[in-house]
């Protein structure tokens, strides 16, 4: 049988196109993605409890994918819905995402034929010498079309090669976007949190500055009665206004934190300062953080994640540049029809062909060599980066949670001294009245308080955004809120 085939005249062209079709699966050429044993993903002390979480501030357990659930308050969690929602940033990573899905696609319609139609009428004359004929042809009308069918054999992977880097590239696009929503909740919470603390830190001052208002006026009443001089007075009207003096920045730390969550929503910058600038007090924990552990962790961040997908499309492009130092072959089909018009139609003006096409460019390597050089190192260079993706997530998120726990410490310390100065300050005003103590002293109590009430609101402030900090570190936020099914 095999005679009677390469008898036929396209016999030969249909046993080769069989042999090269049967070649065309037999190696991929190129490493196959393996994490390396020694990477730092890999190692044990990576995956254990927290050092820094072992205080009663945290708790060992998973941390829920909407966190900011646990301030119990609906205005953040409407703000960072919506953030969620209309964000910019947020738009601006979609889009990455659907274009790194659109390339996907792209890579894989090497694996499909490539179909082309073709129709060229025309009208003129032929050359009577290109056909040996010494008289001039008539003019007329011919026509030429037909149907090509390409497809390329994927004879040492490099089309599969490069799926697998374009996949891992989509990959990594959606970790980007989980990346973006991560921050975009953490940014919300923080700007809320500090228009929140900077309305406190002002009720405050404002405090501070009516009790100042109060000595002032004690003591010039005091000077009237011959108990004091106008430099009293003159002192304490410098530490009131002192105390006035901080009032401005505070103003403008609270509306610049409004701005920046109006535009994180989506609004106008002054969107928000009738609505969300009513709020005096930040949110608030009633509960230990729940932190997990080290292995939750590195599951759970997208920067980790995009790392390692971008690890994975490296090393698959050695592979693609692997493959070009291999011929390309690829098989065609072609049909048609070619002649005068009059022959449209007839059989003897019907074409058609089979046969590979290879493709190979010799003896020069060099380029190619060179390519697989540089994917070489890229892969090393994004083996590096997810290493230092995976110890600088370990490292933020121990020094997140030191940094609130001591801050914890510090608010305690700051309160008790605030509850000392407000008593010292009570005392030495009633001696101060009573005349049984100096100016000095009531005017030294009174700044002393003033100080450490702005001290212990700076660290309430702080304590906020160092727990938001926390939960950035954790990387949860990025999960998808799950969809109801329709009733």
């Amino acid at each position: 049988m095999f005679r009677h085939i390469l008898r036929h005249p396209l016999g030969k062209t249909v046993v080769a196109t069989i042999v090269v079709t049967n070649i065309a699966a037999c190696t991929t050429v190129g490493p196959d993605y393996v994490l390396p044993q020694d990477a730092a993903f890999n190692r044990t002390e990576a995956h254990a409890p927290f050092a820094a979480a072992r205080e009663t501030t945290f708790r060992n357990a998973p941390l829920p994918p909407q966190w900011w659930r646990l301030y119990e308050s609906p205005a953040l969690d409407r703000l960072i819905e919506k953030a969620l929602a209309a964000n910019t940033d947020l738009r601006l990573a979609s889009a990455n995402l659907a274009r790194a899905r659109a390339m996907l696609d792209e890579a894989r319609m090497g694996e499909t034929p490539a179909v082309s139609l073709s129709a060229a009428p025309s009208y003129g004359r032929a050359s009577g010498a290109a056909k040996g004929i010494e008289h001039r042809l008539a003019d007329g009308w011919s026509h030429d079309g037909g149907v090509g069918v390409s497809y390329q054999l994927d004879l040492f992977g490099k089309i599969a090669r490069g799926i697998e880097a374009a996949s891992a590239d989509a990959d990594a696009a959606q970790a980007a976007y989980d990346l973006a929503r991560v921050t975009v909740a953490a940014d919300t919470a923080k700007a809320y949190a500090e228009a929140c603390s900077s309305a406190q830190q002002i009720d405050i001052a404002q405090r501070s500055i009516d009790l100042q208002r109060q000595f002032v006026q004690t003591t010039e009443r005091l000077t009237k009665l011959g108990r004091g001089t106008t430099l009293d007075i003159a002192r304490a009207k410098a530490q009131f206004e002192k105390l006035r003096a901080a009032l401005p920045p505070l103003h403008a730390q609270q509306k610049g934190a409004l701005y920046r969550l109006a535009v994180l929503t989506g609004e106008v910058p002054n969107a928000l300062i009738a609505t969300t600038g009513q709020c005096k007090r930040p949110p608030q924990l009633a509960q230990p953080i729940p932190v997990g552990d080290g292995a939750g962790l590195l599951r759970r961040r997208p920067d980790i994640r995009q790392a390692e997908r971008s690890l994975a499309s490296a090393t698959a492009r050695i592979g693609v540049a692997t493959a070009d130092l291999y011929p390309g072959i690829n098989i065609g089909l072609s049909a048609g029809s070619t002649g005068s018009m009059s022959t449209l139609g007839e059989s003897h003006a019907f074409r058609w062909s089979l046969g590979p096409l290879i493709s190979w460019t010799l003896p020069n390597t060099s380029t190619t060599r060179s390519r697989i050089a540089q994917a070489e190192a890229g892969t090393q260079a994004a083996l590096a980066k997810f290493d230092a993706t995976v110890l600088n997530a370990l490292r933020e998120t121990e020094n997140a949670l030191t940094v609130y726990a001591r801050e914890l410490d510090r608010n305690a310390m700051l309160k008790a001294a605030r509850n000392q100065s407000a008593n010292a300050a009570q005392q030495a005003n009633r001696l101060y009245r009573a005349g049984r103590t100096d100016f000095l002293t009531a005017l030294d109590a009174e700044r002393t308080l003033a100080s450490d009430e702005s001290a212990l609101a700076a660290s309430t402030a702080k304590l906020a955004s160092d727990q938001i900090a926390v939960f950035l570190a954790l990387g949860g936020g990025w999960e998808q809120k799950p969809k109801t099914a329709a009733p």
